[in-house]
């Protein structure tokens, strides 16, 4: 048996090596990406749905948004509609994490990007569950803006939401990370 056709112990032909993260499945997948972005298209619609007057829903986030949302104030309303554009642009940063970045952006500013929002997604998220749980303890009590009745949607719906987000978004940022060194590695 020859050398190009015998297999080696990691699998490659000609006992080539294998990158270890190859190897033990350290690097996340192209769906990491994929996922990020269908989570912040979901999140923009529903963003776009409540800024073009959708009642559904409101209720769940506590007086200090559902009243305004209701009232249809100007100045909230036009939040809405900033933070929906905001996670259109979330989607295509998950995108461009996919390693199709264009040219003339350079590689650091998209890693910036990146972990950026996973950063901020996560700490919020973090945050938001810290607080809940401390409410549900007793040890805080619950804030005027959050209301008693959206405490359990909070906790069950929408730190999750955002804590989803944030894994997300720092998976894809891993994987673009681990891609773009492997491709200025070979150039």
């Amino acid at each position: 048996m020859t050398r190009s056709t015998a297999a080696s112990t990691d699998g490659q032909r000609g006992g080539g090596s294998v990158d270890p993260a190859r190897r033990a499945g350290g690097r996340p997948g192209p769906w990491v990406a994929y996922g990020a972005c269908v989570w912040s298209l979901l999140f923009a619609a529903l963003s776009f749905y409540w800024a073009a007057g959708g009642r559904v829903g409101t209720g769940t986030i506590g007086p200090a948004v559902e009243g305004p949302a209701l009232a249809r104030e100007p100045g909230f309303v036009a939040l809405l509609w900033a933070t929906a554009v905001l996670k259109l642009v979330a989607a295509a940063l998950a995108l461009a994490l996919l390693d199709g970045r264009p040219r003339w952006l350079p590689r650091w500013m998209l890693l910036l990007a990146g972990w950026g929002a996973a950063a901020l997604l996560s700490l919020y998220g973090v945050a938001n569950l810290a607080q809940h749980l401390l409410i549900v303890a007793g040890v805080v009590e619950v804030p005027a803006g959050l209301g008693r009745a959206a405490l359990p949607w909070h906790l069950l719906l929408w730190d999750p939401v955002w804590l989803s987000g944030g894994l997300l978004f720092t998976l894809a940022a891993i994987r673009y990370s681990m891609l773009s060194i492997r491709t200025v590695r070979h150039k």
